[in-house]
């Protein structure tokens, strides 16, 4: 990546990484620490792009550093460990559970690195191994703390913030998609093609979901008092389940009398949706006001007035079972997207207005039978 493509919060990121290590090491030298070289280390692997995602790492990375420190000091004072061979027994019952533990609790693979540094420094600085224990707990925690601040007060940036930066994207994406899902259903697309798509747009949800939670911790601690986030992850997958929908529509080529009916009606959707989507990621992006979703409401009321006509016509009878499928297919996931769009413009309106209500409401008569 070109340092072109490089945001504001990347170099704000890399300057608290590189605040936090500094620190840590002049505070480590300070209270004279045996091994600053942890205090760093740990500043910088807690240092997060949020002060959300630095709570989270902060805190995992300092109970695993006390479990495995804990653990690894007594077995290093229990079982003797005098002989190279010994030395090597004790390793492997230390490492062997832990190991085991950390493989199921992925944010606790610190643990076994805290027990074999535990175990293996005294024979390397002649210190034994309770205040080993104890100097690698205070190294790790001078660390985690000094992240922790410097997360809070160098360009601090919050995980609310980055949640509608995240949001914003994709919906981009979904707009982006939902276009070339439209023109796979009208004229056919790979299955490989799909899943790219969908796959795409799946990674996207994992993010956003990961900044989510760290949004909802910061929350927790009144770091920010933003709205939850929770209903606009719901409401975006949602509207991804949606596009799952849309994309199981494709296959082959629909008949010529469908395909001369359905695609004017099928662009105007998606030129329509799509320009919604691209507007709500602008207004979470920058702050304006939810786009107004009352054209898009006639647009769908145009597409299901639209659909009843060509089953009025007779048009959908022409078509074999697949076929009418995925057309079907095609039109529920549309009536389910009209559904979940109200519900993302009622929220994007309460992130821009907390309590308010959102402009439009739900129009009757849009449900197709």
């Amino acid at each position: 990546m070109g340092f072109q493509r490089l945001s504001r919060a990347d170099f704000a990121f890399a300057l608290r990484v590189t605040v936090a290590s500094v620190v840590a090491l002049v505070v480590a030298q300070l209270l004279g620490l045996p091994m600053p070289l942890w205090s760093v280390l740990t500043a910088t692997i807690v240092s997060q792009l949020s002060i959300g995602g630095t709570l989270k790492t902060g805190a995992n990375y300092m109970l695993g550093t006390l479990a495995g420190s804990i653990y690894g000091g007594v077995i290093a004072v229990l079982v003797p460990h005098a002989g190279e061979a010994a030395l090597l027994a004790v390793l492997v019952i230390a490492v062997a559970p832990l190991a085991l533990y950390s493989a199921t609790h992925a944010n606790m693979n610190v643990v076994p690195i805290s027990a074999i540094i535990v175990l293996l420094m005294p024979a390397f600085s002649h210190v034994d191994p309770l205040n080993s224990a104890i100097d690698r707990i205070l190294e790790v925690a001078v660390g985690a703390a000094i992240g922790l601040l410097v997360a809070l007060v160098v360009a601090p940036s919050t995980a609310h913030r980055q949640m509608r930066g995240a949001a914003a994207r994709l919906l981009e994406q979904m707009a982006e998609t939902m276009g070339i899902l439209a023109q796979g259903i009208l004229d056919g697309m790979t299955i490989d093609d799909v899943s790219r798509l969908q796959d795409r747009i799946g990674a996207a949800m994992v993010a956003l979901d990961t900044v989510g939670g760290e949004a909802e911790r910061e929350r927790l601690i009144r770091l920010n008092l933003g709205v939850q986030t929770g209903p606009m992850r719901r409401t975006l997958m949602r509207l991804r389940h949606d596009l799952v929908f849309l994309g199981r529509a494709i296959g082959s080529p629909l008949g010529e009398a469908m395909h001369e009916r359905l695609r004017p009606m099928l662009e105007d959707v998606v030129a329509g949706t799509s320009a919604w989507l691209r507007d709500a990621a602008v207004a979470l992006r920058t702050g304006a006001e939810s786009p107004p979703i009352d054209r898009l409401h006639r647009t769908l009321a145009a597409w299901t007035a639209g659909v009843a006509a060509l089953r009025h016509d007779g048009i959908v009878r022409q078509l074999s079972g697949d076929a009418a499928e995925r057309f079907f297919a095609a039109s529920f996931a549309l009536e389910q997207m009209h559904r979940d769009l109200q519900d993302l413009d009622r929220i994007v309106t309460e992130w821009q207005h907390p309590g308010a209500k959102a402009q439009g409401s739900r129009p009757e008569g849009l449900t197709m039978r």
